[in-house]
């Protein structure tokens, strides 16, 4: 699988675009506007600089040479894989895999949803080729972070599989886990309601949110306190992906806090706006 394609240029997309093309792929990103794709090519440029500042790579400009920004989604017709990194919502996920289908030509190519809630059988079931989607799910920084989660849903093919785990592992060089397809995978199952939880005792008033975070970075040896966590990840996909776990199961550890939904309705999701449980300059 050669020729790669990411949809969705933020966070996530520029950091599996940034792998893919240190990987040596031929790698297109596709934003939805002009602005956003510039956006999306300043994310990988400092990215890359920072890479070679830190002897990770060798030139920045010869690996960004190998990602082109797009608008078109049909831009990824000619794709081996199609990585989807957008907005953390099912209907628009859906939407797109449904152009997808529609637009990709190679026969075998791979559907890929970085989701880290959503159900891949959602996904696969609205295409013509469920057995070629899956999820493969990358973490925040992904440049940094060796974790990919795989996904198969129940249609997915275990030849998608088999491909899918030798692209991450050995073209990108991360290490796979295998999960099976319910909302939250491994990683989220247990991390959300950690998080939530973290909040709930903050809002309460049980504790400061420096206190909390100190606890478990001094007491529990984490390298980064839940709420500093969440502010990472961004309250909105921490919100979005309780409603994901909490629609599945109903369980009340994953219901979304009253105060996470007030600071996601206030704009206040963390580092990527400068205000959430902390303030970033």
């Amino acid at each position: 699988m050669e020729n790669v394609a990411v949809v969705g240029g933020g966070l996530m997309g520029s950091g599996i675009a940034e792998v893919s093309a240190r990987a040596g792929h031929d790698v297109i990103v596709i934003e939805s506007n002009e602005e956003a794709g510039k956006a999306a090519l300043g994310r990988l440029e400092k990215s890359l600089q920072r890479a070679e500042a830190k002897g990770k790579i060798d030139s920045a400009s010869d690996v960004l040479g190998l990602i082109r920004v797009e608008t078109d989604l049909g831009a990824a017709a000619d794709r081996d894989i199609v990585v989807e990194a957008i907005v953390e919502d099912e209907a628009a996920k859906v939407a797109l895999f449904k152009e997808l289908d529609r637009i990709v030509a190679a026969p075998d190519a791979i559907l890929a949803s970085n989701t880290s809630s959503i159900p891949i059988m959602k996904l696969g079931v609205v295409t013509t080729r469920p057995t070629q989607v899956i999820g493969i799910h990358f973490f925040n920084p992904v440049p940094v972070l060796q974790l990919v989660e795989l996904v198969p849903s129940l249609l997915t093919s275990p030849d998608t599989t088999a491909r899918s785990r030798a692209w991450v592992e050995g073209s990108l060089g991360k290490q796979a886990i295998d999960c099976q397809d319910r909302a939250g995978f491994v990683v989220n199952a247990l991390l959300i309601p950690f998080i939530l939880s973290a909040i709930r005792m903050f809002e309460s008033g049980f504790a400061s949110a420096e206190d909390i975070d100190r606890g478990l970075v001094l007491g529990a040896a984490h390298p980064q306190g839940p709420l500093a966590l969440a502010d990472l990840i961004g309250l909105d996909t921490t919100k979005a992906v309780a409603e994901s776990l909490y629609e599945e199961f109903k369980e009340p550890l994953y219901a979304a806090p009253p105060l996470l939904n007030r600071m996601v309705d206030a704009g206040l999701l963390g580092r990527k706006t400068g205000r959430g449980f902390y303030t970033y300059g």
